[in-house]
């Protein structure tokens, strides 16, 4: 259930700022229709920092109802709190959400074993596979391979979106956590290498606009046609450098915008992106053939 190229969902929104919800159920009809394997709702792409408690839920709710169990849905449900964090997994849950996806807790820069005693609790609060999201750049602390190795321990913990673009982390977490330990890839430019490291998959921010070509990549590769996959691997490389020439989520919202997928509108204290940023991300869609 767990492999292939997931992505992770922006959430839509009108140019007041309201969830546009037509426009996100679109999104993941269009998802699902171009091969993607599972979806990630209310991840840092999905702007979960500015959503409010009913949004975050009704995001999760939305997803889980369009996608009727024709693909896997990986719930955001993370949170500097963990009992709030505890709120939302439950929710997710509830909700028929598939696993939840928990990153490791920004600003308070808890220790490894407070990082252990988060997650553990979480785990235990609900049954629902836990993958935890290790991102040292947004949150400023990097969960040890030790740690993760003991989080593994625990049934439902059940695999990693590693974004430390460290590919010696994959080989070194495989032979602490075990081959049945879930590793998907933070971060678009590494996917293939991630993959050759150990991994399972990526969470893709790209995959929102190039679905279709992310899906065909994960699929070349696992049928072992290397040269297929870096092929679609070397293509995308404009593509991913736009998507993160500012903060994400900002060029994302903005190329998804160009497809049709709600406004070019992101919360404060992102704001739009700058001109430039527009026609770099312009460009590398035309040269990968998503706009005409």
């Amino acid at each position: 259930m767990f492999h292939g190229s997931f992505t992770a969902l922006v959430t839509p929104m009108h140019e007041d700022g309201r969830i546009d919800e037509e426009a996100y159920m679109r999104l993941i009809e269009w998802q699902i229709a171009e091969g993607t394997d599972g979806i990630v709702p209310v991840g840092t792409t999905g702007e979960s920092p500015t959503l409010s408690h009913d949004e975050h839920k009704r995001v999760v709710e939305l997803a889980v109802k369009t996608a009727k169990g024709r693909v896997p849905v990986m719930a955001g449900a993370g949170s500097n709190s963990t009992a709030e964090a505890i709120g939302l997994a439950r929710h997710a849950e509830q909700a028929g959400a598939d696993a939840i996806l928990v990153v490791t807790p920004y600003y308070n820069k808890p220790t490894q074993e407070g990082l252990y005693q988060h997650f553990k609790a979480i785990a235990e609060s609900m049954s629902l596979p836990v993958f935890i999201y290790n991102i040292p750049g947004r949150s400023v602390i990097d969960m040890s391979v030790e740690t993760m190795a003991r989080l593994a321990q625990i049934k439902n913990i059940v695999g990693v979106k590693d974004a430390t673009a460290n590919l010696t982390r994959p080989l070194h977490t495989a032979r602490a956590c075990g081959p049945d330990f879930v590793q998907f890839s933070g971060e678009d430019h590494t996917i293939l290498a991630f993959m050759a490291s150990g991994g399972h998959g990526c969470i893709s921010v790209t995959a929102n606009v190039a679905p279709r070509l992310c899906a065909q990549m994960h699929d070349a590769w696992a049928k072992g046609d290397f040269k297929a996959a870096m092929e679609i691997q070397n293509r995308l490389v404009p593509l991913h450098d736009a998507m993160f020439a500012e903060s994400n989520p900002g060029p994302v919202k903005y190329a998804a915008s160009l497809l049709g997928y709600g406004a070019n509108h992101v919360r404060l204290p992102l704001a739009p992106v700058s001109e430039a940023t527009a026609q770099r991300m312009q460009a590398a869609m035309r040269d990968v053939g998503l706009l005409n």
